[in-house]
């Protein structure tokens, strides 16, 4: 990244702090309105929307607290398995993302398309704005249900102090008409798009992201609005400039390497990769990385060649509090001697059971000249994420050309058209480019040739409809793990894998919130006073009830 583009960063960075400063009630009482100053770039105002994504620290938490639990990704630190793991409610915790993409990321957007809507030599940034809040505000949508889209951040653009919350049904429908029209507005000719950290103002990329967003919606409402996902669904790929296809065409915001750290400031820096810095953690004898059992036995059990370029088994006593690095790595040892890895089941925290201890030769050989180092160890057996996932300079992932494969497989058992491959065959290259992903982007060794065939020759997608559609999402699955929000999003739609309860594994009297595992998070309660009316609107759509085991609009699956 050059002199110029970090320069753009600081000063987005800024930006998004004034943003984030304000809530819409106090900006209403003000006789100005800083929304509206002729100096903010609606390219500054794109790329602040990006860069907290995944940059935002204090934004982040709701993955490792909530998400990664649901889908069963992670589990043993004390925040996955207290609050995701162990049902506890905590309406600011759920709220995160509600209470920070508000008022910094929806805010920016709205206001940065609302100012260039009639301006034809802005045409490109504009449809940039509108695809990448549809995006934003899917995440929203699949995290709470139904949620203010429509009037969202107009607050001062239309003295929208109160939005309605629209429906689910309506919001994404409304995506499709959005993705739809942004395509068919760019222009080569018109405004080159600054700042852009995923594309770098690349239009045919962002006619290929919003395409390809299309085939993720139109696959969330398959089974609720079936005739509906099929149209949109075969419109998307026979739209102008196509759909990602191969690993250059991801959609990946590109982050700094900084340094790791967890005071003030960081909370305001959305430069660097934050989740992949809150999973490295503040506290090396507490690591939040803990690979759940449901995750972990899936690979290994399977002979994924992933298995052990995404889980290591480390020696934590030498390391640094502010950086993975000094870990001493015993998986090879491990797996020479046979000795069991231990992982956490949902709803258990990394020391229940104590994992039984073993004796390490590398640690005992490092203890000669270092006494502080232990060379019986016990819960060094547990599988946390490699350091490859801990780097600050990590990508955001919001799409890839795997997804892509993945969604046309499905949509091929669905028999929709798709073009002349099969299900097999889109699933086959959905695995490849999977295993790709995380060479091309965390620097993962490659899976070879030979290790890929072995291991889809014993993992194919199966003889039955049902079979072949769980092997698909299983397989999303696993490439989602890097994306937390579409791995909750996709199993709830799809139902796959399979998820049983922590209750299954006797934890059922630590379940507060219910055995049941959740399908939405609560809206935040404040919400009660400052949106009253409209709060209360939605939730007689629900019943009456702000509940967490309320299923969204989407989600039908069995």
């Amino acid at each position: 990244m050059n002199f110029k583009q970090s320069y753009i960063i600081l000063l987005l960075v800024a930006s998004a702090l004034f943003f984030g400063a304000c809530s819409d009630e106090y900006l209403e009482n003000l006789n100005t309105d800083p929304s509206k100053a002729a100096t903010i770039d609606p390219n500054a105002q794109l790329t602040t929307a990006q860069l907290q994504t995944y940059g935002d620290l204090g934004m982040v938490e709701i993955y490792r607290n909530y998400h990664y639990a649901f889908s069963q990704h992670l589990m043993g630190s004390w925040n996955t398995t207290n609050y995701g793991g162990r049902h506890t409610i905590d309406n600011n915790e759920m709220s995160r993302i509600w209470t920070s993409f508000y008022p910094n990321a929806i805010k920016n957007l709205t206001d940065g398309m609302v100012r260039t809507s009639e301006d034809p030599d802005k045409v490109n940034i504009h449809s940039a704005l509108r695809i990448y809040r549809v995006y934003m505000m899917s995440l929203i949508t699949d995290i709470y249900g139904d949620a203010p889209y429509s009037e969202a951040g107009m607050g001062y653009l239309d003295s929208k102090f109160n939005p309605r919350y629209d429906t689910q049904e309506e919001i994404y429908m409304d995506f499709f008409k959005e993705l739809g029209e942004a395509v068919a507005a760019f222009d080569n000719s018109k405004d080159q798009i600054t700042g852009d950290v995923i594309f770098d103002g690349n239009l045919g990329q962002w006619k290929k992201l919003a395409n390809s967003l299309r085939l993720r919606f139109a696959m969330r409402i398959s089974d609720v609005a079936p005739e509906k996902a099929r149209e949109e669904f075969e419109t998307a790929l026979q739209a102008d400039g196509g759909i990602m296809e191969t690993g250059a065409d991801d959609a990946l915001i590109k982050y700094l390497s900084i340094a790791f750290s967890f005071g003030q400031e960081a909370y305001a820096d959305f430069r660097g990769n934050a989740l992949s810095q809150l999973l490295f953690g503040n506290d090396p004898a507490n690591n939040p990385s803990y690979l759940c059992a449901t995750f972990f036995n899936q690979m290994y059990e399977n002979g994924d060649p992933r298995t052990f370029r995404i889980a290591r088994c480390y020696y934590d006593g030498l390391m640094s509090a502010t950086s993975p690095t000094n870990r001493i790595d015993l998986t090879q040892e491990m797996l020479d001697k046979g000795i069991p890895f231990q992982t956490r089941e949902p709803g258990a925290y990394s020391w229940e059971p104590w994992p039984p201890s073993f004796e390490s030769d590398i640690l005992r050989e490092l203890a000669e000249a270092n006494p502080s180092i232990n060379h019986v160890v016990d819960r060094e057996a547990e599988p946390k994420l490699a350091n490859n996932f801990l780097r600050g300079d990590n990508p955001g992932v919001v799409m890839t050309s795997a997804e892509v494969k993945f969604l046309l497989a499905e949509a091929a058992l669905k028999e929709w058209t798709v073009g002349g491959s099969t299900a097999e065959e889109l699933y086959a290259q959905g695995v490849r480019a999977a295993m790709d992903f995380l060479t091309d982007n965390y620097g993962t060794e490659a899976v070879s040739e030979e290790e890929f065939d072995s291991y889809l020759a014993a993992n194919g997608i199966g003889h039955t409809f049902e079979k072949k559609k769980e092997a698909i999402n299983t397989q999303a699955w696993i490439l989602h793990f890097t994306n937390p929000s579409e791995a909750w999003a996709n199993q709830r739609r799809s139902g796959y894998p399979r998820l049983k309860s922590p209750a299954e594994y006797g934890f059922e009297q630590f379940l507060t919130g219910g055995s049941e595992i959740p399908v939405r998070l609560s809206y935040p309660v404040l919400e009660s006073s400052y949106n009253k009316r409209s709060y209360e609107e939605a939730l007689a759509r629900m019943g009456g009830f702000n509940s967490w085991n309320t299923t969204l609009w989407w989600d039908v699956a069995k």
